[in-house]
């Protein structure tokens, strides 16, 4: 970003917090009791303020089947999402506008081909579902619980929005555009290696270190270890040392 577009961009953002400020009583409701942002000093809470402000002014949030979204379920969201962008800028958001809330978990259905190149429609349940330049799609019911209760390596925002993150490169591949002095071949190496490590014990029926559900792809082991680094750190670091170094650097 240029000089001139970099102090355009904070122009607007100023004037952005001071014609649509999150009222106090709210923010002090929700960001008090959500697990995931006990860890963050006082100067962290107040740029997330800034940037969960530009989230709930610059992207739809509405509600599936009847479901109300009010303030506070705004606001719920939009904090645990900005915190995956909380040192990168919110560009890092880029390319999609809208957050659908269903009540609890929803239903879809795609075709599928099997083995014999058959095509079948197979009906999956689903607690969150990103799309590539759509919408990311969320169980509320499952956002509460994730919000007020410490689930070591799950909480379906992180994970939903780490696929933006991976995203925004245009594909889904587990290898988003890395932040300014990373190394590529250091990434794909450390990830790698712990994602085919991961798919052994998971082919092996081994008690996996982390969410088996990492091994599905490269995409869901990004979102996965992304879901680890902010929630169970410690358990990342201990298993994936590499892993945990390499998104250490990423989101700063």
């Amino acid at each position: 970003m240029r000089p001139l577009d970099i102090a355009f961009h904070r122009w607007r953002m100023r004037r952005m917090l001071r014609r649509n400020p999150i009222p106090h009583r709210i923010w002090q409701s929700v960001t008090q009791r959500a697990v995931l942002l006990k860890r963050l000093d006082a100067v962290q809470m107040a740029h997330l303020r800034e940037m969960t402000t530009w989230f709930i002014n610059q992207k739809s949030i509405s509600g599936a089947q009847g479901l109300e979204v009010t303030p506070s379920m705004k606001i719920t969201v939009a904090a645990q999402a900005c915190l995956l962008i909380l040192n990168l800028g919110v560009e890092y958001f880029d390319g999609w506008v809208e957050v659908i809330l269903y009540p609890g978990a929803f239903r879809v259905s795609r075709p599928e081909m099997d083995s014999f190149g058959l095509v079948h429609n197979e009906a999956n349940v689903l607690t969150g579902e990103s799309w590539l330049r759509g919408p990311v799609i969320l169980s509320w019911e499952d956002v509460k619980r994730d919000t007020y209760h410490y689930h070591a390596g799950h909480n379906v925002i992180l994970h939903e929005f780490a696929h933006k993150l991976d995203s925004l490169n245009g594909v889904m591949d587990g290898m988003p555009s890395l932040t300014r002095g990373m190394i590529r071949k250091d990434w794909a190496k450390a990830l790698s290696e712990a994602y085919d490590a991961l798919r052994l014990q998971v082919a092996a029926g081994k008690s996996a270190f982390i969410n088996p559900y990492a091994a599905t792809n490269p995409a869901e082991f990004f979102a996965v270890v992304s879901e680890y680094f902010f929630t169970a750190p410690d358990i990342l670091k201990n298993f994936c040392p590499g892993v945990h170094k390499q998104l250490m650097l990423f989101y700063r």
